[in-house]
């Protein structure tokens, strides 16, 4: 793979099966470095696999599919270039989508009621005058914020979230095969057309260049309401949102249920909606992340154990749970099943679908309201999505081939209903080869080497890739990041240390309070062993990786002289600076070095970067929150100042998922830079 193979790539949302199983409708999307935009449609494709996938929809970015439970209806995000994504919903059958919102931050998520007539949403809602919601009035000439707690801001999130809080609204359905009924003409107060400015929807979500539904709201106050699910019986929904007092101090998050109004019922007034019951609270000691109630009233909350101080996440497994009696009882075993990249969908009356991080795969589970687990698949898979209806199961796979494709469960595993990788793996893609390693201590390391033909034979320089999280792991999966610099004609090593996901509890938190120990020595360990087993060139070798990954980079190469060149890439470099200026400072040092702030500014690279003298290229982006652009600057003054080989490079607009989901553009000039930077200091001619 070369960087201009980028717009190849093709991922998969998690799928939707029709109530009948005959269906499956899933969000295809790619990097378009024409447009400069992710971009997607929805197809569909049937569940026998008697004819290849269609096209469903046409738009500009379309994704997050969901059938109603009548089958007569998808719904959908739909985003526009240059604007947020709305909700949308299109016949089953194909024809026009029609929009039912225009939030002015666009809509996060959504669920169906159970007679398919209303949609349930959460969006942020801005404050009256931010954002834009005023014409004329730039964040410029915005009032000044009165900051009240510590947590005021997110990666990826333009702006504040103190000033735009997630709220649940409900929205009834039109019917989408009426005439659409036309906006107001400017000006015009007495036309027949309902009033659809932003004065005339109860709750300020009006407006645009044509009507949309008067939306309900169900939510109010200082906090942030998410991932909403209808009850089965449609007379509620539930939530999550961290309600309590004291929530700036720990990191709990709880579960909670709110009446719905039935439908007609007209959109309440500023500050009435109603208070929610709790379902799961603080005492718990849980950050509960999905709530789904299935049709037997089991009530299913994904959540991670806290602690007793609330504050405790390093290393810690999602357990799936079930209320019995007002308090939440686990299902899984967090010491060996870990659902932490999970969703949570119904698998029949009273079971659930949900995923474990397993060596460097995700496998489905089906798990009973009674506890009983069953395992549906195995092997070097990922399943990154799935849904059960009519009994059928689909889901979103990756694999070793494919970036994303959709299957269907049979009874000897996944079976493929489309193939959407192959025109990348024509441009000749590494297989990646396992490989298990002592370290030094004995504890087994797990990982991969991928190892290109080369006109030589043996590819002449290996490189060390490092992954972010920690709590993360690498996979076996076609990997993008990894390709390109095999496809370039160097060797890749990557693998998981202790402190990475998918190898129990334990391995996950052997670092906790310490990190920058056993799993820095991991990676060395993992490196030497595989280019061993493998043969592959020690001498000349170079290391690199993102965050956490950055971290450990820059590390490294201020202890071990052995690497012609390192790339640190969004890095964690400075522990001091990192409180008060990350998204996550208030909690992630103090978990992950101890709370002395000693120990932390003596394990952080800004403390060594003097000591470093392998050239160095520092990557980072300018909007970066969750390791802020001045862990970078810093950290390359330092450089500089050693009299180290270093280059600093920024992008514009861009935040920390720049790897992942940045522009298309910039991911290619990205790729780009680095194998410059590799050709310079690692050449294979």
């Amino acid at each position: 793979m070369q960087p201009r193979h980028l717009d190849l790539l093709r991922s998969v949302s998690a799928p939707t099966v029709s109530p009948d199983g005959g269906t499956v409708v899933f969000a295809l999307s790619r990097p378009d470095t024409a447009a400069d935009a992710e971009v997607g449609q929805l197809w569909w494709v049937p569940a026998d696999g008697s004819a290849p996938a269609a096209l469903l929809t046409r738009g500009h970015r379309d994704g997050a599919p969901r059938f109603s439970p009548d089958g007569s209806l998808v719904a959908f995000l739909r985003a526009a270039p240059g604007a947020p994504a709305q909700l949308a919903v299109v016949a089953a059958g194909g024809g026009e989508p029609v929009v039912l919102t225009d939030r002015p931050r666009g809509v996060l998520s959504f669920d169906w009621s159970p007679d398919s007539r209303r949609l349930v949403l959460a969006a942020r809602d801005p404050e009256p005058g931010r954002y834009g919601t005023v014409e004329g009035v730039g964040a410029g000439a915005e009032p000044p914020r009165r900051i009240t707690t510590t947590r005021y801001k997110s990666n990826g999130l333009p702006g504040y979230t103190v000033d735009q809080r997630v709220q649940l609204f409900v929205v009834e359905v039109p019917d989408v095969g009426a005439e659409p009924v036309p906006a107001p003409a400017p000006g015009d107060a007495t036309g027949d057309a309902p009033d659809a400015s932003p004065g005339g929807a109860p709750d300020g979500a009006g407006g645009g260049a044509a009507a949309v539904p008067p939306a309900l709201r169900l939510t109010a106050g200082d906090v942030d309401c998410t991932h909403p699910r209808f009850t089965p019986d449609g007379a509620a929904v539930t939530f999550v949102a961290a309600r309590h007092p004291g929530r700036d101090d720990d990191l709990r998050v709880g579960a909670h249920r709110v009446r719905v109004p039935g439908p007609g019922a007209g959109a309440p007034g500023p500050g009435e909606p109603e208070e929610p019951e709790e379902l799961v609270g603080p005492g718990a000691d849980l950050a509960v992340r999905e709530v789904l109630t299935t049709a037997d009233g089991s009530v299913f909350v994904l959540a991670a154990p806290l602690g007793p101080t609330g504050r405790d996440f390093a290393g810690r497994s999602t357990v799936l749970h079930v209320l019995r009696a007002g308090a939440a009882h686990p299902l899984t075993d967090p010491a060996s099943v870990d659902l932490g990249e999970s969703g949570l969908e119904a698998a029949g009356a009273d079971a659930v679908l949900v995923q474990d991080r397993v060596r460097g795969a995700l496998h489905l589970l089906r798990v009973g309201a009674a506890g009983d687990v069953e395992r549906l698949t195995g092997g070097p898979v990922e399943v990154t999505g799935a849904a059960a209806a009519g009994g059928t199961v689909a889901l979103a796979v990756r694999d070793a081939g494919t970036s994303g494709d959709v299957a269907v469960l049979g009874a000897d595993g996944p079976r493929r209903l489309t193939d959407l990788s192959a025109p990348l793996r024509a441009t000749g893609l590494v297989v990646p080869r396992e490989v298990e390693v002592p370290a030094r201590d004995g504890h087994p390391l797990h990982g991969w080497v991928l190892v290109p033909e080369t006109p030589a034979g043996a590819p002449r320089a290996t490189l060390l890739l490092v992954h972010g999280g920690p709590f993360a792991q690498y996979t076996g999966s076609l990997f993008d990041e990894a390709q390109v610099l095999a496809g370039a004609g160097y060797a890749v090593v990557m693998g998981n240390p202790r402190g990475s996901a998918g190898y129990g509890e334990a391995h996950a938190r052997a670092i906790a309070g310490a990190m920058g120990t056993v799993d820095a020595t991991d990676v060395l360990d993992l490196f030497d062993g595989a280019c061993r087993a493998h043969g592959l060139e020690t001498q000349r070798v170079g290391v690199l990786g993102g965050s956490y990954g950055g971290y450990l980079t820059a590390w490294t190469i201020a202890h071990d002289h052995r690497f012609a060149a390192a790339v640190v890439e969004r890095g964690y470099l400075d522990a001091e600076l990192f409180v008060g200026t990350s998204d996550i400072g208030t909690y992630f040092t103090e978990q992950y070095f101890g709370p002395d702030p000693a120990d932390q500014r003596a394990r952080s690279p800004q403390s060594v970067a003097h000591l470093t003298r392998t050239p160095t290229l520092v990557v980072h982006s300018e909007d970066d929150l969750r390791c802020p652009l001045s862990q970078a600057e810093r950290y390359f003054l330092a450089l500089r100042r050693a009299g180290v080989d270093s280059e600093m490079l920024v992008f514009p607009g861009e935040d920390h998922e720049l790897t992942r989901s940045g522009r298309p553009r910039h991911r290619l000039q990205r790729f780009e830079a680095v194998l410059q930077w590799w050709r310079r200091h690692l050449p294979l001619d």
